[in-house]
């Protein structure tokens, strides 16, 4: 492992066990987005094995893809939640809940089509063993922050907890 993946590694750790540490003065959202963010540019060079120029490239595309997915994730987010607020208050008539579920889809369409506009961005500066390779980038640093996440509210992986469970499913 290089020293500016264990620096980068050491960051984003070092921030979750302080926001663990302290729940009521957590860092605010953007600033653990931004070191994930940071996270996925020092890797990104070579994980991929990019030159200079796609690298140039490459970088505010992946952060204008991660930027968007969570505003879009975010927009969704709002209009479930809203749609729970009104079946939640008992004034949910059938027209207020198509609208709600018209809102719901129409974040859900918004979400697929800016993803993959930007996928398809980014996917035009690699080659495809580069495209194969960000997607499993991307699988392997949520990978690490559901670890992380676990491991910080002290809980194990669920994958761990099935083996140590006697009688345990695979």
């Amino acid at each position: 492992m290089n020293k500016r993946v264990l620096i980068c590694a050491g960051v984003v750790w070092a921030a979750a066990v302080s926001a663990a540490a302290q729940p009521a003065n957590r860092p605010p959202r953007d600033e653990a987005f931004k070191m994930i963010d940071a996270y996925v540019v020092s890797n990104l060079q070579e994980s991929l094995g990019l030159n200079d120029e796609q690298f140039a490239k490459a970088v505010p595309l992946v952060s204008r893809l991660q930027k968007d997915r969570r505003e879009l994730a975010r927009r969704r987010m709002e209009a479930l939640q809203e749609m729970r607020r009104l079946l939640g208050s008992g004034n949910a008539t059938e027209a207020k809940v198509v609208e709600a579920l018209k809102a719901v889809r129409a974040a859900e369409a918004e979400e697929r089509a800016g993803v993959q506009r930007d996928l398809e961005a980014l996917e035009a500066v690699l080659t495809p063993v580069q495209q194969a390779k960000y997607r499993l980038l991307e699988i392997e640093v949520d990978r690490k922050i559901r670890e992380l996440m676990a491991q910080l509210r002290g809980q194990r992986p669920a994958a761990n907890r099935r083996r140590l469970q006697p009688n345990a499913q695979p």
